[in-house]
């Protein structure tokens, strides 16, 4: 089961999230947001397979987990 933690991403930084039933991945993009995030998915994704069409999105700050630098494969 995923589990959001307490840490606050930062520009650069790299998340994990659910949405709609599914793992996602992300590279934090720069806002001036106070609640959440603003990620470009596209990154780690096939945006086609996800069926979206924009390739940010926005996280609520307690929907995330911050991954670790030996964890950020694919870029």
């Amino acid at each position: 089961m995923f589990q959001p933690d307490t840490k606050r991403a930062k520009q650069g930084d790299v998340i994990e999230f659910m949405r709609e039933e599914k793992l996602l991945k992300g590279k934090v993009l720069r806002s001036q947001l106070r609640n959440s995030s603003v990620v470009d998915i596209s990154v780690f994704q096939d945006l086609k397979e996800l069926e979206v069409n924009h390739p940010n999105t926005v996280v609520a700050h307690d929907k995330y987990r911050v991954l670790p630098y030996h964890l950020r494969c694919n870029y």
